[in-house]
């Protein structure tokens, strides 16, 4: 038996039949091609499939040779092999204290003299882990200074020639960050080019544009990713581009067969160093977690495929221990985490909600849709549950208009066709000119709360989940005389054609602009929960109304309380809750998945299998305050 490598394929010759029919079908079973003419078995080369044959045919006891391109092959996986197991090795060693003090020292010094931001101690051990290993992983909780740490690293393998440039893919709200970390943490503002938006032909020019004309600092979403993958490759395998590529947000791409996963995985050996960064690497599942170190270590599979069958089956069975042992051994080291208990910040104080009186018609909108709403959930029994469902969310999402601002039930929700007030022809008037009848009362409280703030010269950031109410707060507060602005959906990222509008780039570094004036922050969590830090010089948050979206809520958290700024002063969370209304049970059930999840994050393997990155809270929600009963 032969076993040969040409024109970049892998080919078997079994010249004696020394095959049996089980091997055979071995190989048709991984779709080797027969070739009756030149009788051989050939398919594409690829490295755990060649390395699958050797193992079958040595355990078989199938004599075999390995011809000279087989054999430098094999040796060059062998090499490779090596130097992954000792990097892994040596990485143990870090993360349990045994290390090189010397070599530690040197890097310290180094960055004492090379880096404007003082680091923190656990953004040094985490600098250090990376640049000993070159590609790996960042799970440290949100607020941590992933990216201080990762431009630590950078400027140093830049200042030793082994990098000129950092190309980072994540989402649009990280590109003012990296530029603006990039700044505080290195001391220079760096040439930078956002390969996202803007016109396609444009973007994909300046691809080509590097010869005399390198950028710094790249930029690029993973949905520009997507339709850019033919020229990112052109422009990571130039020879004059030394990149250090980033994944920010990692765990977008956690899907093993989604299309952004694809885009980034092309992307892995196309450069020497890499970094994944998320502080929630797996949301869900243990199987996220796979992507993220087949992308670090394209060339090892760090978690093999029979690995990934064992994590599978003992998810399925729930056995949270043996998946650990496996992960400690063949990621344990590949990877820093940094939790939240290991920040040293101030506390964090929250406040009991500030229970608010509704307005008289407020009152008489609320108790006639929670009216409506539970006559119609006796029926439930009748229809199926999917459908129950989904009226669930959308009748859960009317009693949170109700809470926020009534006039927002004028509007439709998507995949809720339902109307409540057909017959009530006096609630849909009241409703239509709400805004002629009265102020509501969470605005009447908020403007008494923000006259506080604004005499104490007090920053603070007002949340709300949606855009009609942050446009009512909006209008009431410039009536008064307060200069504010807004972040939501529709504010635009920074992009090449942005020019005349906003962006939540530049509201953001005015409002943290101590000298500034701009004292309010009005924002929508999902538009500003992630990426967005406002802990420098705002150390207060107001809750308008909350959702049953645990994830966005955390994350609206983190933006105040965070390292850089949180380590002297602490964070205050105040919020708004009527009387008698839904806004009771969403505090409760927020606040219980939040406790959960605060005890989640703490360990070494996170997963949030809470619902809290579910959309369906409100369809629970729903089930647990009308006492649905399941058909």
């Amino acid at each position: 038996m032969i076993i040969d490598i040409h024109d970049n394929k892998i080919i078997v010759n079994d010249l004696n039949n020394s095959l049996n029919s089980v091997g055979r079908s071995q190989l048709s079973f991984w779709d080797f091609k027969y070739d009756y003419t030149n009788k051989n078995y050939s398919i594409a080369l690829e490295k755990q499939l060649f390395l699958k044959v050797i193992n079958y045919f040595e355990n078989e006891n199938i004599v075999f040779e390995l011809k000279k391109e087989a054999k430098k092959y094999s040796e060059e996986i062998e090499i490779i092999s090596l130097n992954f197991n000792n990097l892994k090795e040596l990485a143990a060693k870090y993360k349990n204290g045994k290390f090189d003090k010397i070599q530690f020292d040197k890097f310290r010094e180094h960055v004492a003299q090379n880096i404007k931001r003082s680091l923190k101690i656990h953004q040094l051990k985490s600098a250090y882990h990376l640049y000993l290993l070159g590609n790996a992983a960042n799970f440290s909780v949100p607020g941590s200074g992933k990216t201080s740490v990762v431009l630590t690293v950078y400027e140093k393998l830049r200042q030793e020639g082994k990098v000129n440039t950092l190309f980072v893919v994540g989402p649009p709200s990280c590109f003012g960050p990296w530029r603006n970390e990039f700044y505080e943490t290195l001391g220079r503002k760096p040439e930078y080019t956002i390969l996202a938006g803007g016109n396609k032909i444009n973007r994909k020019n300046q691809y080509f544009e590097t010869s005399n004309n390198l950028s710094e600092l790249y930029l690029t979403s993973f949905h520009s990713l997507l339709f850019d993958q033919k020229e990112v490759n052109h422009f990571l395998k130039q020879k004059h581009v030394r990149a250090f590529l980033v994944v920010d947000e990692a765990h977008y791409i956690k899907q093993i067969n989604g299309n952004w996963a694809h885009a980034i995985l092309t992307l892995s050996q196309k450069t020497e160093f890499r970094c994944v960064l998320t502080g929630t690497p797996m949301p869900k599942s243990y199987t996220d977690i796979f992507n993220l170190f087949d992308f670090l270590w394209p060339n090892n599979e760090p978690i093999t495929s029979h690995e990934k069958n064992i994590i599978k089956h003992n998810e399925e069975k729930g056995n949270r221990h043996s998946i650990k042992n496996l992960l400690d051994n063949s990621i344990g080291p590949l990877f820093y985490r940094v939790r939240k208990s290991d920040l040293n910040l101030k506390a964090q104080n929250f406040f009991s909600p500030q229970l608010i009186k509704m307005g008289e018609y407020e009152r008489i909108i609320y108790d006639a849709t929670f009216k409506r709403i539970k006559n119609y959930s006796k029926d439930d029994y009748y229809k199926n549950i999917d459908f129950v469902n989904k009226l669930g969310r959308g009748r859960i999402m009317r009693l949170r208009q109700c809470v926020s601002y009534p006039k927002l039930l004028n509007s439709a929700i998507e995949e809720y066709d339902e109307n409540l007030f057909t017959d009530l022809t006096d609630l849909k008037n009241i409703i239509r000119q709400y805004d002629k009848l009265e102020v509501p009362g969470k605005i009447k409280y908020l403007l008494r709360i923000v006259k506080q703030f604004q005499k104490k010269s007090l920053k603070i950031v007002i949340w709300s989940n949606f855009i009609g109410t942050i446009s009512l707060i909006e209008r009431h507060l410039k009536a008064e005389g307060f200069y504010c602005k807004k972040i939501i959906g529709s504010t635009p990222v920074e992009s090449n054609l942005i020019k005349a509008e906003e962006t939540r780039e530049k509201i953001r570094d005015e409002f943290v602009d101590g000298q500034s004036g701009l004292d309010i922050l009005i924002a929508n969590p999902a538009a500003c929960a992630e990426s967005i830090s406002l802990h420098k010089t705002c150390h207060s948050a107001i809750y308008y109304d909350l959702t049953y979206n645990c994830a966005q809520y955390l994350q609206s958290l983190d933006r105040i309380h965070r390292v850089g700024g949180s380590e002297d002063i602490e964070a205050n969370y105040y919020f708004l809750q009527y009387e008698n209304s839904i806004d009771a049970d969403i505090k409760k059930n927020i606040e219980e998945k939040s406790n959960k999840m605060f005890e989640i994050i703490e360990e070494e393997y996170p997963i949030y299998s809470l619902n809290m990155f579910e959309a369906d809270g409100d369809a629970e929600a729903y089930n647990r305050i009308f006492k649905v009963k399941k058909k």
